[in-house]
């Protein structure tokens, strides 16, 4: 991939560039000349890439020597090859048009050779001074002057050259759009990096082309193509939205109208009094599961954050599991969060139910961890670039639906991979062991794109979730902040929504993911819920206060069990104004850099107004992502190194986290 970013760069630059180095139209080989002498920048990059390459497979990788050395060489073979490959086509392609314009070439030079010219010519304006250059041999050589050529002459044959150069261009976007149409298998998955760098390379190879053929109606060309693709998206001629795989977009005339009327119709008291009357019965049964008469109850929330909440969030399920010889599930209610962390607890939970069927033996098995700890990133970004952008649509069945395969495809069959295809199931796979108490409910959250209100999926109807329990003593009614998916696409058969999908709606990070539309009137989309709420406590706090008489008469306590991707008291980065620029910009990402926080603030202040209202039986206890060094912490990806990972099972042992496993293992005594 790096060698084809060289040459496209080189091909791009020559193509632009050659009209004022003149003298290289009259010598054999042009192009090998130009990238020969052309190769500084490249071998530059090449050096500083080996350098932090290399330290990178040792400090984040771990890997030994002997494994960098092969993947250095690899790398280097791979590189050799595909430069002889790209050389070989420019050197037959320059030497059939040195053989087509030798006789004007020799004659030319015939009398350049008798001309005596002591002093150096004059510039023309816009040419570039060059006194010396590298010939094909590596030896230093004079420019020829090439005034007595005609500029017609040097431009047809500077064309010739471009020609052969955009050929080669245009093969590697046909190799590009051939790879994106089987981008689903494996084979033709390439790593994230590589993607991404092809995807440059193309970039400025187009730029180079349309730059040649149009020249200065490159950009009225460009605009035009613009309003010419917007104009089809709306008439939905194209169409590359994404969808919910399962969910049904074919019914068009039933299609619920997203505004307020509607959203109220689904909040009265009718309703909201038969979905709590359901969740009564759900906990009814996980009473009579239990063995002692008030038992402690687990409500799990889990936080955004890549793959390390994910793998986070496993490692700490685990070890909670362990030190309670196995009950944790038995006294988990509800599981609930945002993004990363949700992989992971949708996983745990299944685990648990395929060991109750007797599918494994071994919930704490750490080849677990190391299952939701793989990467995600290669195959997301192998479709982004390959098919997403210049990639034909191609569209896969299920379920009597068409749905197009982009990246957030290749992202569910890669987690679908990655969890053993444990996870491969719809919602209503879910609805009986859930209404039994067989496993613990889980709620799927995102966040609408359109207001930011919350959409929360479950196998069973929460409409006593979408807004605040009103106080009609004190007059306070607010309209609903959230929508209960399953009843408001009652019409779309939302039982059928696969859980890949709603977990992949779940942690649709911006641009990484697309987002999902839905079919409404006037469609809206979703995207991670962590823009709403990155700790998924706000429906937890919820559900405990409508239940709150049922949870007083029935348990010892409910314990809010919160797993977080980063510290709850955050000093660290207080203080990093390091100059003039950063008070100047400071002021554009103050929301951005302070979101999380903010949330937190909010969600702690709502948890302590509940426990002063519940007393002393409502408890909460956090775990939190922590490394002791700072540097080393993990980053907030779809991809882990193997250092992370270890840095990620070793945060368990922090101070911080002791003493809530300490916390816990005193409740359950």
């Amino acid at each position: 991939a790096i060698a084809i970013f060289i040459m496209s760069w080189n091909i791009t630059t020559f193509i632009l560039h050659t009209k004022n180095i003149k003298f290289l139209a009259t010598t054999a080989q042009p192009f090998l000349k130009y990238c020969i002498n052309n190769a500084v920048i490249p071998l530059i990059f090449l050096l500083t890439y080996f350098f932090y390459a290399i330290r990178y497979a040792r400090d984040e990788e771990l890997m030994d020597t002997g494994k960098i050395i092969i993947l250095t060489g690899s790398f280097l073979v791979g590189f050799a090859l595909s430069i002889t490959i790209a050389s070989l086509y420019f050197f037959s392609a320059d030497r059939t048009i040195y053989r087509r314009m030798q006789a004007v070439l020799t004659s030319a030079n015939i009398k350049y050779e008798k001309a005596v010219l002591k002093k150096r010519r004059k510039l023309e304006k816009e040419e570039v001074r060059i006194d010396w250059f590298l010939s094909a041999k590596l030896s230093l050589r004079k420019p020829r002057i090439v005034k007595h050529y005609s500029q017609q002459f040097l431009d047809s044959i500077f064309k010739r050259h471009h020609i052969a150069a955009v050929l080669i261009i245009l093969l590697a976007f046909i190799f590009l759009i051939t790879i994106g149409y089987f981008s689903e298998i494996r084979f033709f998955q390439f790593p994230a990096a590589a993607s991404i760098t092809i995807f440059f390379a193309i970039l400025i190879a187009a730029a180079g082309a349309i730059a040649l053929f149009l020249k200065n109606w490159s950009i009225p060309a460009v605009m035009v193509l613009y309003v010419v693709l917007n104009l089809m998206y709306q008439h939905n001629i194209i169409d590359p939205r994404n969808k919910a795989y399962g969910l049904d977009y074919h019914n068009v005339n039933e299609r619920p109208a997203y505004d307020r009327n509607s959203v109220l119709q689904l909040t009265t008291p009718e309703n909201i009094l038969q979905d709590k009357t359901t969740y009564e019965s759900i906990l009814n049964n996980w009473k009579q599961k239990q063995t002692e008469g008030k038992p402690i109850l687990f409500i799990i929330d889990v936080s955004g954050g890549g793959i390390r909440s994910a793998a986070f969030t496993m490692n700490v399920l685990q070890a909670l599991d362990s030190i309670t010889n196995g009950e944790l599930m038995q006294h988990t209610v509800l599981m609930n969060g945002a993004s990363g962390g949700m992989l992971g607890a949708a996983y745990f939970r299944e685990l648990y139910w395929e060991k109750l069927k007797g599918n494994i033996t071994n919930l704490r098995d750490k080849g677990y961890v190391d299952d939701i700890s793989k990467d995600l990133l290669n195959p997301l970004f192998a479709s982004f670039v390959s098919r997403d952008l210049i990639g034909p649509v191609k569209k896969f069945k299920a379920d009597g639906n068409y749905y197009p395969i982009d990246r957030g495809y290749a992202f569910e069959q890669k987690l679908n991979i990655n969890t053993r295809g444990f996870l491969n199931k719809s919602l209503a796979d879910y609805k009986d062991a859930e209404l039994l108490a067989v496993i613990p409910s889980i709620f799927f959250n995102s966040t609408i794109n359109n207001d930011g209100r919350q959409m929360i999926i479950s196998t069973h109807p929460v409409r006593f979730l979408m807004q605040h329990a009103a106080d009609s003593s004190a007059n306070m009614v607010s309209d609903p902040d959230a929508i209960d998916f399953t009843s408001f696409f009652e019409k779309q058969n939302p039982m059928n929504l696969r859980v890949l999908s709603a977990l992949r709606m779940n942690a649709t990070f911006p641009v990484a993911l697309p987002n999902v539309w839905l079919p409404t009137n006037p469609v809206i989309d979703v995207m991670d819920a962590g823009l709403r709420d990155n700790y998924g406590q706000e429906a937890s706090l919820r559900f405990i206060s409508t239940f709150k008489d049922w949870l007083k008469q029935n348990t010892s306590k409910v314990v809010l069990v919160q797993i977080r991707d980063r510290p709850s008291n955050d000093w660290e980065s207080t203080g990093n104004h390091k100059g003039i620029l950063d008070d100047i910009t400071n002021p554009f990402f103050l929301l951005q850099n302070n979101w999380f926080r903010i949330q937190n603030y909010y969600q702690t202040d709502d948890a302590a107004y509940l426990s002063q209202a519940s007393g002393p039986q409502l408890k909460r206890i956090i775990f939190e992502y922590n490394p002791e060094n700072k540097d080393a912490s993990a980053s907030l990806s779809f991809h882990l190194t193997t250092a992370e990972k270890v840095n990620i099972a070793a945060a368990l042992y922090n101070k911080f986290n002791q003493q809530s496993f300490s916390q816990i293992m005193k409740l359950m005594k």
